[in-house]
């Protein structure tokens, strides 16, 4: 078993969790990967036992979580109280991408400030908008929409703190007014650099403060600077000459026998690290991410590890399970996986059917 995936599994909420709302879970790890919606929710759930969809899909309705492109440019589910200083310390990040993209589209400044007033005008009231109604909005008053352009304005308002995402309708995101969000806290970004460390090393450790500056998109200096602020309330070990930071809580934590998870492909227990050979073999990777294009499987770890695949297929009453393992399970490990796989079921609200 692979003690630093053990005592990650403890950090990350995963193993023992002792927060108790969807808004808790989020604000923890200080952002959860969100391309995959509902891969997202229970990415939230799994540490909320008993908890369901619906109530993860409530806690988004009611803005108490907010989905918006944050880190490195990709969507993130975020705490409402921490969307704003969040996002104004990784955008400066993203800008230089949305300028070249601005550029090779020949996208003016003056277009873009239309589009993004005609898509505030359509959130009045605090109302949720759906994508494709605000592409046509923008299509009615000659601001061309297909394809990349449509995508760059909503990214790139997301990214100016502008708008978010709410909850989705069908296939369709609704976008909101990110101004009917309150900003909760107020940092200088020297503040918000110890904060965003502090929540990442506290819910991720152990982890290296190269990890912490893949995860945010940060110069490595600027990655430093946060650590050295809140480092006095962590506990390093040094493993193959490189420093690990955790909380001190997570220090002794062992297990004497594997438990067993059934994780979303994006979850951050792999997508939290630079690198995360600690947890899945390299070997592995091209399983994990069979196309190498940023889409990846969900996966079954046993004592920290990651020892096969599994995927899911949704029926009217049911959720058909079907795993990979990477290596023969023992009798223990199938029946472990197929017990987190039913309390994924219950979340759902469907009975499990295990084809393999």
């Amino acid at each position: 078993m692979s003690h630093m995936g053990i005592r990650r599994l403890h950090s990350q909420q995963i193993a023992n969790t002792s927060l108790q709302t969807p808004r808790q879970v989020v604000a923890w790890l200080g952002a959860i990967q969100g391309q995959d919606y509902s891969g997202a929710k229970w990415s939230v759930g799994l540490r909320l036992p008993a908890s369901t969809y619906a109530e993860i899909e409530a806690a988004i309705e009611r803005r108490e979580i907010v989905r918006t492109w944050a880190m490195r440019g990709t969507l993130h589910l975020v705490a409402a109280e921490d969307v704003h200083w969040l996002l104004k310390l990784v955008a400066p990040a993203i800008a230089p991408y949305h300028e070249r993209a601005a550029q090779e589209m020949d996208l003016e400044a003056k277009t873009l400030a239309r589009a993004f007033d005609l898509m505030l005008g359509a959130m009045v009231d605090g109302q949720a908008v759906e994508r494709r109604a605000l592409l046509a909005l923008l299509a009615e008053h000659g601001i061309p929409s297909v394809r990349e352009r449509g995508r760059h304005y909503l990214h790139r308002a997301s990214s100016e703190g502008l708008i978010a995402q709410g909850v989705m309708r069908g296939n369709n995101p609704t976008f909101f007014a990110l101004d009917t969000v309150p900003n909760g806290k107020v940092y200088t970004r020297a503040e918000a650099l110890a904060e965003l460390a502090r929540r990442y090393f506290t819910s991720r450790g152990p982890a290296t403060v190269q990890d912490f500056a893949g995860w945010a998109a940060l110069s490595l200096a600027d990655a430093r600077a946060g650590l050295e602020a809140v480092k006095d309330e962590l506990v390093s070990e040094t493993i193959d000459r490189l420093t690990y930071w955790l909380p001190p809580g997570a220090m002794g934590v062992t297990a004497s026998a594997p438990v067993v998870y059934a994780l979303p492909g994006f979850d951050e227990f792999l997508l939290g690290y630079k690198e995360r050979s600690a947890s899945l073999e390299k070997a592995h990777y091209s399983v994990w991410c069979p196309g190498k294009n940023g889409i990846f499987n969900p996966t079954i770890v046993s004592g920290g590890r990651v020892v096969g695949m599994w995927k899911r297929t949704l029926k009217r009453s049911t959720v058909m399970i079907e795993t990979t393992p990477l290596r023969p399970l023992t009798d223990a490990e199938r029946a472990g996986f197929e017990a987190d796989a039913r309390r994924y079921a219950a979340f759902l609200g469907l009975e499990p059917v295990f084809t393999s």
